[in-house]
C-alpha cells in the first residue's frame, strides 16, 4: 500500500448491505484532523488578538500587514469580517476546536455511527463553503489578503477533502465503486487541484504585485 493510502479507514464489521454502521479511522486521519485543527485553532488565535488590539488602538498594524495586499487590517475592518455579528476568528476557534477533540478521539481508536460523520462532513463542508466565500470577497470586494485567514482556508480544504474521502470509502455517503476506489488511491488529489485552483486566482488576480 503506497504512502498516500495512509490515511485509510479502520475496517469495521459490516451489518448490512448498506456498509459499516460504525467506523474509525486510521492513527494517519486523526493525526491529521488534530495538526488541520490545530493550526485553525492558531490562525484563528492570532487573528482574533490582532482584532482586539485594533480595537485598542486603531493605529495598531498586524506583523502579517506585509504591503497594500496583505493586508490583514484591511480585513478586519471589513463587514465580511463579521459576517453573524461577531468576529469570525472566534467561529473559528469553536469549530477547529471541535476538528481536534475528533482527531484525538480517532487516533484513540474510538469508532462512530453513519450520523456522526455525516454530520461532521456537514461541518467542513460549511466551513469549506465558507472560505470560499471569504476567498472570493478577500480577492475580488476586499481587494485585499490575510495571510493566517489563508491558513485557515488551507487546513479547511485539506479537513474536507479528507472526511469526505472517508465517508465515501465507508459507504457513508453514496458513490459509485470507481469513485469509492478513486478515493482509495488519490484523495490526496482532490485537496491538491483544489488548492491549486486557489493559487492561480490568487495570482491571476495579482501577480507580481503580490510583492509589491
Amino acid at each position: 500500500m503506497s504512502s498516500m493510502t495512509t490515511v485509510h479507514d479502520v475496517p469495521a464489521p459490516r451489518t448490512g448491505d448498506d456498509g459499516p454502521r460504525r467506523a474509525g479511522g486510521s492513527r494517519a486521519f486523526g493525526v491529521l484532523l488534530v495538526i488541520t485543527g490545530l493550526l485553525g485553532v492558531f490562525a484563528s488565535g492570532i487573528i482574533t488578538m490582532d482584532k482586539f488590539h485594533l480595537l485598542e488602538d486603531p493605529s495598531y498594524k498586524p506583523a502579517c500587514s506585509l504591503n497594500p495586499i496583505f493586508s490583514c487590517v484591511s480585513i478586519m475592518q471589513s463587514d465580511q469580517a463579521s459576517v453573524f455579528g461577531f468576529p469570525n476568528p472566534l467561529l473559528g476557534l469553536v469549530t477547529y476546536g471541535i476538528v481536534v477533540c475528533v482527531g484525538m478521539s480517532v487516533i484513540a481508536g474510538a469508532r462512530f455511527p453513519r450520523w456522526y460523520w455525516l454530520t461532521f462532513n456537514a461541518g467542513t463542508l460549511f466551513g469549506v463553503g465558507f472560505c470560499t466565500w471569504l476567498m472570493v470577497q478577500s480577492l475580488y470586494e476586499i481587494n485585499r489578503l490575510c495571510l493566517w485567514c489563508m491558513l485557515a482556508w488551507t487546513v479547511t480544504i485539506l479537513m474536507f477533502w479528507y472526511v469526505t474521502s472517508f465517508n465515501v470509502r465507508n459507504g457513508f455517503l453514496p458513490a459509485p465503486k470507481g469513485l469509492r476506489n478513486f478515493f482509495a488511491e488519490f484523495t490526496w488529489a482532490l485537496p491538491v487541484l483544489h488548492l491549486g485552483i486557489v493559487v492561480i486566482l490568487i495570482f491571476t488576480r495579482w501577480g507580481a504585485n503580490l510583492w509589491a
